[in-house]
């Protein structure tokens, strides 16, 4: 009885242990609800409202001087190109862009004073710069285009130029394009990666601009005469500068005639009028003077017979006879 007693108490001894333990457990979780109640009571509530006020005030603050200082300094830096007399398109340009630059640095220094990680913003900014800037790679050409076009200044509003196999004058130079407006009204609107990758000439960026009229006369005419009469139209033009002073060169001798070439200076302003009066004068002066003005010749030869020896008439009338409009000939 004695061992069965001593098993019977362990037993219980056990389950007993058990059961306190499951109270204990079921004790502390009924009360793990007014713990937290009690841990959110003791928050200080009033401390950490103070707290992310004063943060969310020091983040507006940030962002209101920051924008105020952007506006101020890029309206300031559009003063100075200005007064630099740099483009008016290009600092107008330049300004926008500041602007924007320091707007994002005003933004990101205003959530960094909240706590926000300012290392992700930054990454997160390049990734979408370099998106932004392989889906617009086109348009960002045009851009570095129109500056390079603004600051080198190959040719301004109102130049006479060749562009791109294009010719005209120059209306507007923009960032993206430019825009020419040709001799028989057409408007020409150019991309400006286009202008900078091709040859440009610029005929109004000197003051001055050369004549050369090419004149044809014949074998037989005085060249001395000929040379004479062009360089004294060309010192008798009034629009006609004398320095550098007008020459005339025998520059090939043709099929039909021998040439010349009048080269003579004016104002880049008279460059179509001197020209047309000097070409319409020498043409008279020439006339004028009994020399002549050759044009090409050909001679053409006409053989009455075909290949065999043959007469043409008769294989012609062969071609055209009816039956009995040739009488045969006689058997002897």
């Amino acid at each position: 009885m004695g061992i069965a007693e001593s098993r019977y108490r362990g037993r219980y001894v056990a389950a007993a242990g058990q059961a306190q333990g499951a109270m204990i457990q079921a004790k502390a979780t009924t009360a793990a609800p007014a713990d937290i109640v009690k841990d959110i009571r003791g928050i200080d509530w009033l401390g950490l409202l103070e707290t992310w006020g004063l943060k969310l005030l020091a983040a507006a603050l940030i962002f209101l001087i920051g924008k105020w200082l952007a506006n101020r300094f890029s309206v300031g830096l559009e003063r100075v190109l200005g007064r630099a007399h740099v483009d008016s398109t290009l600092s107008g340009f330049l300004r926008r862009i500041s602007y924007a630059v320091m707007l994002v640095l005003v933004i990101i220094t205003a959530l960094s004073a909240i706590g926000v990680p300012t290392t992700s913003m930054f990454a997160l900014l390049g990734a979408a710069g370099l998106a932004v800037g392989l889906a617009l790679k086109d348009s960002l050409s045009n851009i570095a285009s129109g500056v390079m076009l603004i600051v080198l200044r190959p040719f301004r509003a109102g130049d006479h130029v060749v562009v791109a196999d294009q010719e005209g004058t120059v209306l507007e130079v923009r960032i993206f394009q430019t825009r020419i407006r040709a001799f028989d009204q057409r408007l020409i609107i150019l991309p400006n990666s286009t202008i900078t990758t091709a040859p440009i000439i610029n005929y109004s960026s000197l003051p001055t601009r050369r004549i050369e009229i090419a004149v044809g006369v014949g074998y037989d005419d005085d060249l001395k005469l000929a040379q004479e009469i062009l360089l004294r139209l060309a010192h008798e033009n009034p629009m006609v500068i004398d320095d550098p002073a007008p020459f005339v060169q025998v520059t090939n001798l043709g099929e039909s005639s021998v040439e010349l070439k009048l080269f003579a200076n004016c104002k880049n302003p008279d460059y179509g009028d001197a020209k047309s009066a000097l070409t319409q004068a020498i043409r008279n002066e020439l006339i004028g003077n009994g020399l002549s003005i050759p044009y090409p010749q050909r001679d053409l030869n006409v053989y009455h017979h075909n290949a065999d020896g043959k007469p043409l008439s008769e294989i012609m009338a062969r071609s055209v006879a009816d039956d009995g409009d040739i009488a045969p000939k006689p058997q002897s």
